[in-house]
């Protein structure tokens, strides 16, 4: 009797140790941080495209400000002649 009982309890502790994270928290659980991360990830996403476009509108300020004498150093002679 003592050897079935040793083997179903080793049966189980390697049963529990196959549980994943998600098997352990209850799916409403899991749904919330499923959406958290969404969340997450287009937040973040969001910021990232403002931060590009904010660095866009600079660079399109800047060359709008250059002087004369800026663009001509910028491009030299390489422009096509009449």
């Amino acid at each position: 009797m003592a050897k079935k009982k040793s083997k179903t309890i080793v049966a189980v502790k390697q049963e529990n140790e196959k549980m994943t994270l998600s098997d352990a928290l209850d799916s409403d659980v899991l749904l919330k941080l499923k959406d958290a991360k969404k969340e997450m990830t287009a937040k973040i996403e969001a910021e990232e495209a403002e931060r590009q476009e904010q660095l866009r509108r600079e660079r399109k300020e800047r060359e709008k400000n250059k002087s004369f004498a800026e663009l001509l150093e910028e491009y030299g002679d390489s422009g096509s002649k009449y």
